[in-house]
């Protein structure tokens, strides 16, 4: 399957597009500059873009007011189906946010509750309750997401809605040739749902990927052959800033070891969960990472882990963004143009490798050295053996271990060296090397 081994580069098209506003239906960039990334693009190694929401909405896109029309902030239905064409025509695949948990009180359908109550053929496609009173006065009580008014959930147990939804998937498909979708929330959604709509894709387009938004939890209660094919890894996320923040390796091999390790009860081995350092949601790496000499050490670590690797547009040149005053438009800004720094260019290496590296995408983990400062593992399939070792202290280190050979290449210098039971690492420095 073509996303086990993709690179994901994450674009939030309203921030990208300096949309993010109460939405007043003015253009200040259009989705279609996103061509002019696409030599960016390329260069980094990615090949497949996620969107996030790019549909009309009420301010952020996950405030949806029409599933079927693209957000007037940054464009047109036109100019979206011509940037999925051109970024195809450069072997750069595409997937979308679904936001199916919840709508935006300006959606359609939701109007139509607002102004005919109980009269409106549309009443049971929310949580309602006309005996009760909404924070906003509408005469009646509906749920909202986690207690946010302005995101109004769906009913999902509801066929008409689910119809309509799958209608819209099918829309997305036909229309604009999108390669997937990213499911907000998903550990809100109706089991039974993402059932469907894993039926209904697979039967709409060869290998059409479903990921889904996980927080916590097990994620095999949606990852499943079932429902989606993968979900983010928001457990290893936290592992990989706190494990170089703290000094404490430990905890990013745990949790590396628990989800993909070789013993039965290891959790998610042979699955594959996206890997991020930052996303829309959380603080920049560059912002959050107290040594800056661990940037290109915290990437080459959530590169050649297992999982799909996912780069958060402008956090390859180690952009800084935090969240402020309780708002994410600080982590979602307009960039004039792409920068290809000393970081992008070491990112596009790392990249490189992986591609190179079918064991970095399907090889099994295991843990060879693990120290405070110190990680070191090998991953394997029955054709190729991979060894990353990780130096994150400021002193040169020697890891001692079953290298499992004598002489292998470093996939970064290209040298071939002698592995024969040590390993020799440069302070703040990365190994990748191919047996």
């Amino acid at each position: 399957m073509w996303y086990n081994e993709a690179v994901f580069y994450q674009i939030f098209p309203l921030g990208f597009c300096d949309g993010l506003r109460d939405n007043d239906g003015v253009m200040k960039r259009c989705i279609t500059d996103v061509c002019d990334w696409i030599p960016h693009i390329k260069k980094l190694g990615a090949d497949a873009i996620y969107f996030s929401p790019l549909f009309e909405s009420d301010y952020h896109g996950y405030d949806t007011r029409d599933y079927r029309l693209i957000d007037k902030r940054i464009g047109t239905n036109e100019d979206f189906t011509n940037v999925v064409k051109e970024l195809h025509d450069n072997g750069i695949k595409v997937i979308i946010d679904g936001v199916f948990n919840h709508v935006g009180r300006g959606f359609w359908a939701f109007k139509d509750v607002l102004e005919k109550k109980w009269d409106s053929p549309y009443k049971d496609w929310f949580c309602i309750n006309f005996d009760g009173n909404s924070c906003y006065n509408d005469g009646f009580y509906y749920e909202g997401w986690e207690g946010y008014y302005n995101l109004v959930k769906l009913n999902l147990q509801n066929r008409e809605v689910v119809d309509y939804l799958i209608d819209t998937i099918r829309y997305w498909i036909d229309e604009f040739d999108i390669d997937g979708i990213r499911f907000d929330v998903a550990y809100c959604l109706n089991h039974d749902f993402m059932k469907r709509v894993r039926k209904e894709t697979s039967q709409m387009k060869n290998e059409f990927f479903m990921l889904g938004e996980m927080l916590h939890g097990d994620y095999n209660t949606i990852v499943n052959e079932e429902m989606m094919h993968s979900a983010t890894n928001y457990e290893c996320y936290k592992g990989l800033y706190s494990s170089f923040n703290s000094m404490n390796m430990f905890e990013i091999a745990h949790s590396v070891n628990r989800q993909f390790g070789r013993e039965s009860w290891c959790l998610y081995t042979g699955k594959h969960l996206l890997s991020f350092v930052d996303n829309h949601d959380v603080n920049r790496i560059a912002s959050v990472l107290t040594n800056e000499n661990h940037l290109k050490l915290i990437y080459a670590l959530m590169i050649s882990m297992p999982g799909i690797p996912c780069i958060y547009y402008g956090s390859e040149w180690a952009v800084k963004g935090e969240k402020c005053n309780g708002t994410d438009n600080a982590l979602r800004p307009s960039f004039e143009k792409p920068e290809f720094t000393d970081l992008t260019e070491e990112l596009s290496r790392i990249i490189e490798v992986y591609k190179k590296c079918k064991a970095l995408s399907y090889g099994d983990y295991e843990q060879k050295v693990i120290t405070n400062r110190q990680y070191v593992f090998i991953r394997r399939t029955d054709n190729e053996k991979v060894i990353v070792a990780i130096n994150a202290d400021d002193k040169e280190y020697t890891a001692y271990c079953d290298t499992e050979c004598s002489e292998a290449v470093d996939m970064i210098s290209g040298d071939t060296v002698n592995l024969s039971g040590k390993i020799d690492m440069e302070p703040y420095s990365y190994k990748i090397f191919k047996i």
